[in-house]
Parts: C-alpha cells; sequence; structure tokens
C-alpha cells in the first residue's frame, strides 16, 4: 500500500542567523512542500525516484552510510544515516518525491525534503518520534551527513508549524509560542532568482565567527551575550557578526510582542532595521535583496520588508496589508521582472496525506 507524506519549506519573517546561536527565530509554515509517496519493500532496498528530476538511486540501507555523493539525494539518505545511527529499526522502501519549494531561494527545501523523509520512513517502520525530535534527527542528517551546519529552525517549523500563526521559537529549549498572524495582512516573498548554495563556505565562516565570538566574551552562545560586551570586541569583523546576532535576538522579543498585541506598524519597522543589520554587520545580502528590499519600501500597504533566510541570494519578505498584495505584486514585477512573486499563508507543519 502506497502512502503519502508532505512537509512544509518556511520563511523566516524576522531573526535570521540566531538560531545556531542559541537564539530565538520567528517562521512560519508555507503552502510550498515536498511530496513523498511511499511504498513499504520486502528488501532492505531503499529506492529514491524522483519526480521532479526524472532521476532514480537506491541503496541498501545496510549500506546507506557510505559517503555522501554531492547529489539530492543526500538528504533523504542523511536522515536514514541518522536515523540508524539512533536505534530506530529502518525497513526498505521505495520513495517517489516531487515538490514545489522553490530550490536556492532560501524557502527550506532541503529541510522540507528530510522531514518529508523522515515522516514517510519512520511511519512505515511503525515508529512513532515526537515532532520535535523528528526536527533534531533531521537537522543531524543535514549537519554531519550533507555537512551544511545549520540551526534548528528549518526542520523544526517543517515540522511543527500551524496554520494561520507564526511560530516564536527558542532554539536552546525548543519552547515555543504560537503568535497570530492578523487576517489584514498578506505575506509576500519576492524571489530575487539569484540561487544560493549554503553548503558552502561562507555560512560554516560566519556560524565560526559566532562561536569565536561567543568564547571571547566567555558566554555558551551569543543568545547570553550583551549589546555592551559585544563592543569590547577587539576584532572588528568579529565585533560586526556578533552585533548583528544579540540585535538581532532582541528584535525578535519585540516583533513577538508586536504580533501579540496586533500591532502590524511596529513589526514592520523592525523588518528593514533587521535587513539593514545582515547587510551590513552580518553581510549576507547582495545587490539584488537590497533592490527587492528599497523597490517594496515605498509602496502602499506595505509594513515591512527583509532578506529573508541565509543569503547570499534567495529571496524577501514582505508584510503587507490584504488589499494592496495584489497591487504590491504588480508592483514589484515591473521593478524587478526578472523576479517571481509569490503570495503565501501560513500552513501546517508535515502530516501523512489521507
Amino acid at each position: 500500500m502506497t502512502r503519502t507524506f508532505r512537509a512544509p519549506g518556511r520563511v523566516n519573517l524576522i531573526g535570521e542567523h540566531t538560531d545556531y546561536n542559541d537564539g530565538f527565530v520567528m517562521p512560519v509554515a508555507l503552502d510550498f512542500a515536498t511530496t513523498i509517496e511511499a511504498t513499504l519493500r520486502s528488501d532492505r532496498q531503499l529506492v529514491i525516484r524522483s519526480l521532479d528530476f526524472d532521476e532514480e538511486v537506491a541503496y541498501s540501507l545496510d549500506e546507506v552510510g557510505a559517503q555522501k555523493a554531492g547529489h539530492w539525494s543526500d538528504y533523504v539518505r542523511g536522515v536514514a544515516v541518522v536515523a540508524m545511527a539512533q536505534g530506530l529499526a529502518l525497513r526498505g522502501a521505495t520513495l517517489h518525491v516531487r515538490g514545489n519549494v522553490p530550490m536556492g531561494a532560501g524557502l527550506s527545501s532541503s529541510a522540507s525534503l528530510e522531514v518529508a523523509t523522515a515522516l514517510a520512513l519512520l511511519t512505515l517502520a511503525e515508529i512513532d518520534v515526537p515532532r520535535p525530535e523528528l526536527a533534531l534527527l533531521c537537522q543531524r542528517a543535514e549537519n554531519e551527513f550533507v555537512g551544511m551546519r545549520c540551526g534548528i529552525m528549518d526542520q523544526f517549523i517543517s515540522a511543527c508549524g500551524k496554520a494561520d500563526h507564526a511560530l516564536l521559537v527558542d532554539c536552546r529549549s525548543l519552547e515555543t509560542r504560537l503568535l497570530p498572524l492578523a487576517n489584514e495582512a498578506r505575506i509576500v516573498i519576492c524571489n530575487s532568482m539569484v540561487r544560493h548554495e549554503l553548503t558552502g563556505g561562507e555560512y560554516n565562516e560566519r556560524r565560526a565567527a559566532c562561536e569565536e565570538g561567543a568564547r571571547l566574551l566567555g558566554v555558551a552562545a551569543l543568545r547570553d551575550a550583551t549589546a555592551e560586551a559585544v563592543e569590547t570586541l577587539d576584532d572588528p569583523l568579529l565585533l560586526q557578526r556578533c552585533r548583528h546576532v544579540v540585535a538581532e535576538n532582541q528584535r525578535v522579543e519585540e516583533a513577538a510582542r508586536a504580533l501579540t498585541q496586533g500591532d502590524l506598524a511596529r513589526f514592520g519597522e523592525l523588518m528593514p532595521a533587521s535587513h539593514a543589520s545582515l547587510r551590513d554587520d552580518y553581510e549576507v545580502s547582495c545587490a539584488e535583496l537590497d533592490q527587492l528590499v528599497e523597490l517594496a519600501r515605498p509602496l502602499e500597504g506595505v509594513y515591512g520588508a527583509r532578506m529573508t533566510g541565509g543569503g547570499f541570494g534567495g529571496c524577501t519578505v514582505n508584510l503587507v496589508r490584504h488589499e494592496h498584495a495584489e497591487a504590491f505584486q504588480e508592483a514589484m514585477m515591473r521593478g524587478y521582472p526578472q523576479g517571481k512573486i509569490y503570495v503565501c499563508q501560513a500552513c501546517e507543519g508535515a502530516a501523512e496525506i489521507s
């Protein structure tokens, strides 16, 4: 019997590069997703077929932990490797994979694939894993097998998202708080079409700088540092990187208060401040993302705009009054015709589809 599983991509409203610093993030699960049709096998083979790429790869579960191939299937294999390393008894399966999360856009196509894979393989093996633990399993797969030292946010929101809500996540304790998204606002994502590949060195370099800054400040993670302490750092580059993280955590907490109070105007003021920090201190923006933010700023009905995701390309996220969303989309396409614009809604996290 074939069973179908779905896991969404995500956009982060605010809180960028804070997750791997034990900080706070505010993502939403999107109505883009990876879908897997999964069928049990009688042997120990894991057969993975991409319906989008028209490619198929197969591995024995007894040999799946071989060196990564530098291929999209590494995200699936990594989940299987980590699950079995944790003592979870997986069974052979055929996975037919398709997805519509834009790849390289910073909307977490990789986490969507990992979470859908984990949910499919564990469900077929009749193994029940709580959603936070499933997210941690998928993060380990990306960290340890794929080689991308991402934080927990992407996998967590894909596994645990809720419709019509943002999720405030404490990335240290994994405690969460649902924050209602007001009906009068729409999330509009502008894809620069500049593809980013975060398994390169820039992302890991930023993370290493944060870890070094925390060490010099004598704290477990930058989440524990104060703005005053950061300003004592002698290395100008470390100071910039750490200043962004500490200030961004403060912005997330203020943004959560704004959403709780229904104050979208205040929320919108925090978004360009976040973008400026990412551009100037963390240096992960690019000319195209900056252009999209500047184009959005003066348009009618815009609460705020900022880059979202790891950076070096990808997307901006915009909070727009619902009655202006269509005009906003048209204006952005005129100003940046090489891009793509998506009007999105916050959706449920990963689930089996009946």
